[in-house]
């Protein structure tokens, strides 16, 4: 994490230099590899943020994709969570479920002509060292914003009975064994056939509440398993038995992930509001334990996730759920050390009365970099950063996302440290061509990215290069000049580094 780096404050929030005192030799001892996790969501349900609309040609929906990422990458962030199946369908060719209307206006059609979007995503991420999740709803069947017919290999059409209306929504029942098995053999499927660095998924588990008119409301469908369960002489009471439901698909999904590559992790955001009585005094608002069933507090204990990515969707002056109180709350609820990324409300920056100022975003940027529980953040959505709603992308920019960072290791899921790299200077063959070095690594292919640094004089400036990348331009600075060392290491798919190497270069 940045804050537990030997970097000056300024690097913390304005440079991309390290200046070093005049008594640090420092050619072989430049500072430790920044580290934070810098993600956005990327929505794709009712085209929040990609594609921007469903009936793009595929020239336009790969521009778009190009054009987020190298926005991405120009804001120094690190990770992208693409969602990939909104609602029982999938952004990408499935066997188990349909084409999504949001790629292409109709629910079972293919784009035209072929690609896969998802290959694209994790393809484009990775060239420019970015790392990409795909974000799952685990139970959501069709969303109030669909408008194409359901296809025939939906599973509304294939198993009707575990599919439920609550509401303007359809919802696979968590209690059917037939909608936990399609979730689970779809996070196996993805796993296995695609490169991705993790898999997430978002706080929405039972719906959320529908009032019922009278005062009341409705009450989730799911009498028929209910039935079952007492037949079965269940003694828990129903809203136990339907946490338990969610409870058992969190550590069966933990598994399934990692059962197919340990190096995949897995992630959830839920509500930013915990157990009612497990509340700091004056923090109040809606109870997810007793609402959607879902009992966070109880994966963190159990470690039945790699990161956890709380909403923390209010301001830091907003008193009944003040950001950093509610912050420490879940640092404190994080008995595993888990990662600690939470979710911030980026797209509430707009052009409304109500909206939020940039500066808001930076301040909590900030103030996840003084507590020591948490190693990042999360942006919803990648779509207020790509228009630059009120300055908040210039601003990240110039400030706290100034340098490069590494994602944080996950050293719970495997502790091999990558072997060092061999560096060599291919020197230029006429006055206008620049210096090159070339960096040659062992035969390890969980090795995915290069952390450098570069010496100019006095300066250290970091930054973060993909390992499909083996050459290094050494083109002078504007300001800077030409570097005088160059410092290289391996970092691998659990961001674990090797020792680094280093080479001085001629004057």
């Amino acid at each position: 994490m940045l804050r537990r780096v030997a970097l000056t404050s300024s690097l913390l929030l304005f440079g991309c230099a390290v200046n070093l005192t005049p008594d640090e030799p420092a050619a072989e001892n430049p500072p430790a590899a920044p580290r934070e996790f810098r993600a956005a969501w990327v929505a794709s349900v009712a085209n929040i943020d990609w594609p921007s609309r469903s009936n793009l040609t595929v020239q336009q929906q790969q521009a778009e994709i190009v054009l987020m990422l190298d926005q991405a990458k120009a804001l120094n962030l690190n990770a992208i969570l693409l969602q990939v199946r909104p609602a029982a369908d999938a952004l990408y060719p499935s066997a188990l479920e349909p084409w999504s209307e949001y790629l292409t206006g109709r629910q079972g059609k293919a784009p035209e002509p072929f690609y896969d979007p998802l290959k694209m995503w994790i393809d484009e991420a990775h060239l420019r060292g970015i790392e990409l999740h795909a974000w799952l709803n685990p139970y959501r069947a069709r969303h109030p914003s669909a408008r194409s017919a359901l296809a025939g290999n939906h599973i509304t059409a294939t198993h009707p009975w575990a599919v439920k209306q609550y509401g303007d929504v359809l919802w696979m029942d968590p209690a059917e064994p037939v909608a936990v098995k399609r979730t689970l053999d779809v996070v196996a499927d993805l796993v296995r056939r695609y490169d991705v660095d993790g898999i997430h998924i978002d706080d929405y588990f039972y719906p959320y509440p529908v009032p019922s008119g009278d005062g009341t409301e409705l009450e989730f469908p799911d009498q028929p398993a209910w039935q079952r369960y007492l037949s079965a002489k269940g003694q828990s009471a129903r809203a136990d038995w339907r946490r338990e439901q969610v409870n058992k698909l969190i550590e069966q999904m933990y598994g399934v992930v990692h059962q197919e590559k340990v190096w995949v992790r897995f992630g959830i955001s839920p509500f930013g509001l915990g157990r009612p009585e497990r509340r700091p005094a004056g923090i109040t608002g809606f109870s997810q334990y007793d609402k959607i069933y879902a009992d966070a507090e109880l994966w963190l204990s159990k470690g039945w996730l790699d990161y956890v990515a709380p909403q923390l969707y209010w301001l830091i002056d907003q008193t009944p759920q003040a950001f950093p109180v509610l912050l420490e709350t879940w640092a404190r609820e994080n008995t595993q050390s888990r990662h600690l990324w939470p979710g911030l409300f980026t797209s509430r920056i707009d052009n409304s009365s109500k909206s939020w100022q940039s500066e808001e975003i930076a301040r909590q940027i900030g103030l996840t970099r003084t507590h020591a529980g948490a190693g990042g953040h999360i942006h919803f959505s990648m779509v207020a950063l790509l228009q630059d709603r009120r300055g908040i992308a210039t601003l990240l920019k110039a400030g706290p996302y100034a340098t490069a960072a590494l994602v944080p290791a996950t050293p719970w899921l495997g502790a091999q440290v990558p072997d060092a790299p061999r560096l060599s200077l291919q020197q230029a063959e006429g006055p206008n061509v620049p210096d090159r070095v070339l960096i040659r690594t062992a035969d390890d292919p969980s090795v995915n990215r290069f952390s450098i640094w570069k010496r100019y004089g006095s300066k250290w400036v970091f930054s973060v290069q993909a390992a499909s990348q083996t050459e290094l331009t050494l083109e002078a600075d504007s300001t800077l000049g030409k570097p005088a060392v160059i410092v290289v290491s391996c970092v691998n798919r659990l961001g674990i580094e090797s020792a680094r190497t280093t080479l001085p270069l001629r004057p």
